[in-house]
């Protein structure tokens, strides 16, 4: 079975930077396409970066130019950078491969003093 395991979360200060990981655990499957998505309690998952299998990012409006999406195909590795972070990107961030639709269980982020 794929499973989908996100890394990279952290405690970090406004204005600092993180770059998650998403990498296939359990069996081989390749890593084409997929994006990465927030949730914080009582609001909907919401996406914020994407790349498709040519490689075009998807940024969604959230984003805000703060949020880019990559793939590392010789790890086969989905990234995650973000910079700028501020408390309200405090959430739980989750990779999503978009072949198949494999979710991973998510890494929390907090962004505070």
């Amino acid at each position: 079975q794929v499973r989908l395991v996100e890394s990279g979360g952290g405690s970090v200060q406004p204005g600092g930077s993180l770059t998650l990981s998403c990498e296939v655990a359990g069996t081989a499957f390749t890593l084409n396409a997929g994006g990465w998505y927030r949730q914080v309690p009582g609001k909907q998952r919401e996406l914020v970066a994407g790349i498709t299998e040519s490689g075009k990012t998807t940024p969604s409006d959230s984003a805000k130019g703060r949020f880019t999406a990559s793939r590392d195909t010789a790890k086969n590795i989905l990234l995650l950078q973000i910079k700028d972070l501020v408390p309200e990107d405090t959430a739980v961030y989750y990779c999503q491969e978009w072949t198949v639709g494999y979710w991973g269980r998510g890494t929390q982020v907090t962004v505070s003093l």
